[in-house]
């Protein structure tokens, strides 16, 4: 099974908030205590629900990946999310516009006035703020405040977005570069074309989270194509703890009685298999910052 390669480490942060998407789950792990009040901000939208069935809304490539702004009711078109009043700029040069990083978008002329719309560097767009003609995202605007990054398997999920075709829908110039999963004739949109972030919740912090949660965490994130959805309960029998994924039928579970993670896929086999123990998984997720 593919689930026993492993990730590049990366260096943990406190607060991670997952966005699922069709092409996989994006974790964004904050920036809580160098960024406070944009992190509060930007959990305010998260913890309200606001972010369900948002979508990425401007895609500009080789730049940056755009949403919050808009979200799809189940019923009816696109509808923009409410917004809370702005926060204060907390940009700092120490946590710059680079590629993978997440930062909150603003209007022009006004360093103060991000709400709810936040975006992914695509590449490293900070600039070197040595010319006043430097337009780098560090160098403009007071600087835009980079609030999180994106985990490393949920980079390659934001570069797979990017990669997609771009419209402009025809009358709407909110939507001007918009990235959809299928292009149609004469730009048509449906429903079903947008980029929807479902599904989106704050992780556990990692230090409060049983050790099996966080590897559970972890693998759904790097392996989505196996371990997605989850279902939202951690179950007990049969001497495993575990979590079944309705969409390929799966089970991931660790056996209590060693401490092996094992799955098991039923129409391949009816045999359970192990791949690794607990131990050696949790130091993967933490490295990975889970």
């Amino acid at each position: 099974m593919p689930w026993l390669l492993a990730l590049v480490p990366v260096v943990a942060c406190a607060t991670t908030v997952r966005m699922d998407t069709a092409l996989g789950p994006i974790d964004i792990e904050l920036y809580d205590t160098q960024a406070p009040q944009t992190v509060s901000n930007f959990l305010n939208y998260v913890r309200r629900g606001d972010y369900e069935r948002s979508f990425f809304h401007r895609l500009i490539p080789g730049f940056v990946l755009q949403g919050g702004g808009f979200r799809l009711p189940l019923v009816g078109g696109a509808v923009k999310i409410p917004t809370d009043p702005p926060v204060v700029n907390e940009f700092s040069a120490t946590r710059s516009n680079l590629r993978g990083t997440v930062a909150m978008a603003k209007l022009g002329g006004n360093p103060n006035s991000a709400t709810n719309q936040w975006f992914v560097n695509l590449a490293d767009n900070a600039g070197n703020c040595t010319s006043p003609l430097d337009n780098g995202l560090n160098c403009q605007n007071g600087g835009f405040t980079v609030f999180g990054r994106l985990t490393a398997p949920s980079l390659a999920i934001a570069s797979a977005i990017a990669a997609l075709p771009i419209i402009s829908v025809p009358g709407d110039a909110t939507f001007s570069d918009l990235p959809v999963l299928v292009r149609r004739a004469n730009n048509a949109l449906q429903a079903g074309d947008l980029v929807l972030t479902t599904g989106v919740r704050e992780l556990p912090v990692g230090a409060l989270v049983p050790a099996y949660l966080r590897v559970f965490n972890y693998i759904e994130a790097v392996y989505p194509q196996y371990a997605t959805p989850a279902s939202p309960a951690v179950l007990d029998g049969e001497g495993y703890t575990y979590r079944f994924y309705s969409r390929t039928n799966n089970y991931l579970g660790l056996r209590n009685s060693d401490q092996q993670l094992c799955y098991l896929v039923p129409v391949l086999s009816p045999n359970i298999e192990c791949f690794g123990s607990l131990s050696d998984w949790l130091a993967m997720a933490q490295a990975a910052g889970y």
